[in-house]
């Protein structure tokens, strides 16, 4: 069948693309059907100008043996973008993070400066924009969330339970990190920065922060005394902020009150943007995704103009052209690639079921994929400019020995260096803190999104403030694990046990399920339905071979180099450690245990063939309005 040139789809208002299909809605016994829009088109015009005659759903029973007719929901049942400008500055406000901001900069100082950029984008070709654009893909034509799509493939329906289980967990500590945040975004307020200054109780193992005692630092040139002198920035944040125990094997203590009212703020502000689902967050995206960027320049100007600034953004970008050829350099440009566009998580997926059916995600996923790695250079060089001020006025020739780059580096590092500002520190800390607060706000309120639509698609009784606020509740009880004074030590164990490590191997698992149990050739087949066109050679490479197998290998790798979990040098109990991997093999268990129900509620006389069918599509896989449903059975059936 011929496509037709500039032509929306019949009853979508969303932006026209080159080449789509023009199909008729299915006649019901000569009867419109209910839901459609639009005038129905001529046998003449559905073949491109030649005269055919047009079978009927009873025809095809007829000829075929089975319906291409199938029963499915209306998608007026299901919410939608109010605009397609909205799906696009949310999935920024997602991707945008704070990966970008305090992880990349550091991640490419450690792995080669400048010559990571190198291998970085290298993933990105091969890994993140193939990603990206599968989940959208897959996402819109289905409209389904992150387990439901899977009805593409039943038996790997686990992928999206695993998935959806790690990104709660992400969640939960995710809005602690929120309200550490809005604590430091409050005390920036004070007329002296709190952590620019020592307390009484730390004297003699304390240096001022502050500006006004960067004389003091610079007569300190005893490493044994500097050895045994800490920065109020880092005594503040682990004894004022977190009130952090040396170790957790005596329990992690009662939440502290005012990081649990900022965490309740948080979680608050979370809610109220998703209480009317994507028709709230679509609005709230607009400010969730640019406020950040206004920052990040006023940000960069100052920076640029702070005496040393330019030295420490040379010091970033310099290449370290020898750790191009570490493998680690490259298992650290895949992780970040990874992380930072919140692949395979099932957030991208959850997005872009929102969508019109016609929407043209390849040009989303193009703008998004570019910006992200945009704002990483952009952080790293606002980060870096700051840092070699630092290392200016510190009298450091060395930019990597000014900062730490552990967990900490957001609540301790950047302080410190706001600190030694001159002119209003005050004001470029409260910036900076509501930066990185929308920044974890967008990110925060995607995955939360993607827990609920999982939960809608499964009970679609519960509405949206209702599914907000259960997940609300259960994420500020959850979260206030995370403000005792051990709560570092748990979210460390979480997060590798339960984000980073079922994370990857579960990406793996969906990029067979996509690529191979239901095909790279069937997902052509429906982007060409879907958008007008089949993807080309790159993206049928990248998706069967390419980025499975580079995937796996980083598998093979973080396998072979795994050492003990520790958080500041402290190994952890061994009940701890038992907890982590009960943590992550209740993750991978997902995937046996979904596919053997899978298995079980097939049709089929024996168990080869049941096994067989789970493999297969669900009869009412497909566009879930059912005139673009029988059409789509109508285009599989001539194809």
């Amino acid at each position: 069948m011929e496509g037709r040139d500039n032509n929306g789809f019949i009853g979508d208002n969303s932006p026209s693309i080159v080449g789509q299909f023009r199909w008729n809605a299915p006649p019901a016994n000569g009867v419109h059907v209910p839901g459609t829009q639009g005038v129905a088109l001529t046998d003449v015009e559905l073949a491109g100008g030649k005269t055919v005659h047009r079978t009927t759903a009873s025809e095809n029973v007829s000829r075929n043996g089975t319906g291409t007719a199938v029963p499915v929901q209306p998608s007026a049942d299901r919410d939608q973008w109010g605009k397609g400008i909205e799906f696009l500055m949310s999935c920024i406000a997602m991707s945008v993070g704070l990966g970008n901001v305090w992880r990349f900069p550091f991640v490419a100082l450690e792995n080669g400066g400048g010559a990571f950029v190198i291998p970085y984008i290298i993933v990105l070709l091969l890994v993140g924009k193939p990603v990206y654009y599968m989940e959208m893909i897959i996402g819109q034509f289905s409209s389904r969330g992150s387990v439901k799509v899977y009805d593409m493939a039943p038996i790997m329906r686990g992928v999206g339970y695993g998935q959806i289980l790690s990104t709660t967990i992400v969640t939960t500590y995710y809005a602690s990190l929120m309200a550490t945040t809005l604590r430091y975004l409050f005390d920036s307020f004070q007329s002296i920065l709190p952590w620019a200054v020592c307390e009484d109780s730390w004297a003699g193992s304390c240096i001022p922060s502050g500006s006004r005692n960067t004389t003091l630092m610079n007569d300190l040139n005893d490493t044994v005394v500097l050895s045994n002198r800490t920065s109020s920035a880092e005594l503040y944040f682990t004894k004022v902020v977190l009130k952090e125990l040396d170790g957790i094997d005596d329990g992690i203590g009662l939440p502290d009150l005012r990081l649990t009212l900022f965490l309740v703020l948080s979680w608050s502000l979370v809610f109220l943007t998703l209480i009317k689902g994507v028709k709230s967050s679509g609005k709230a995206s607009y400010f969730l995704a640019l406020f950040p960027y206004v920052v990040m320049t006023v940000l960069l100007v100052r920076a640029c103009t702070l005496p040393g600034a330019v030295d420490g953004i040379v010091y970033f970008l310099k290449p370290q052209w020898d750790k191009i050829y570490d493998p680690k350099v490259w298992y650290a440009a895949v992780t970040q690639c990874f992380f930072s566009l919140s692949i395979c998580f099932g957030n991208i997926i959850m997005y872009s079921s929102y969508n019109k059916f016609r929407h043209n995600v390849y040009r989303d996923a193009t703008i998004v994929t570019s910006i992200d790695t945009f704002t990483s250079l952009l952080a790293g060089c606002t980060i870096f400019g700051i840092l070699g001020h630092l290392a200016h006025v510190t009298g450091k020739t060395d930019v990597g020995n000014v900062v730490k780059s552990d967990a900490g580096l957001a609540f301790i590092s950047y302080p410190e260096a706001i600190a030694k500002f001159e002119v209003l520190p005050q004001a470029f800390s409260v910036l900076f803190f509501l930066m990185l607060f929308v920044l974890g706000i967008g990110s925060n309120v995607a995955m939360t999104s993607c827990v609920m639509t999982v939960i809608k698609d499964q009970f679609p009784k519960v509405r949206n403030w209702q599914a907000a606020t259960i997940i609300a509740i259960c994420g500020v009880l959850l979260g206030s694990i995370y403000v005792t004074p051990g709560g570092q030590y748990v979210l460390k164990l979480v997060d590798y046990y339960g984000a980073s490590s079922i994370a990857l191997v579960l990406a793996i698992a969906e990029l067979i399920a996509i690529g191979w149990v239901y095909g790279v050739d069937r997902l052509c087949k429906d982007t060409e339905f879907m958008l007008g066109h089949r993807p080309n050679l790159y993206w049928r490479l990248c998706w069967r071979w390419i980025t499975p197998l580079l995937m796996f290998v980083i598998l093979i790798y973080n396998l072979v180099t795994l050492e003990p979990l520790m958080y500041k040098q402290y190994v952890y109990p061994t009940i701890a450690y038992d907890i982590g991997w009960c943590i992550f093999a209740f993750g991978l268990l997902q995937l046996p245990i979904w596919g053997a129900y899978a298995v079980y509620k097939q049709s089929g006389k024996t168990l080869n063939e049941k096994i067989k069918n789970s493999f297969k599509p669900t009869p009412a896989w497909g566009p879930l309005d059912p005139a673009t449903h029988y059409e789509y059975k109508k285009f599989i059936d001539e194809d």
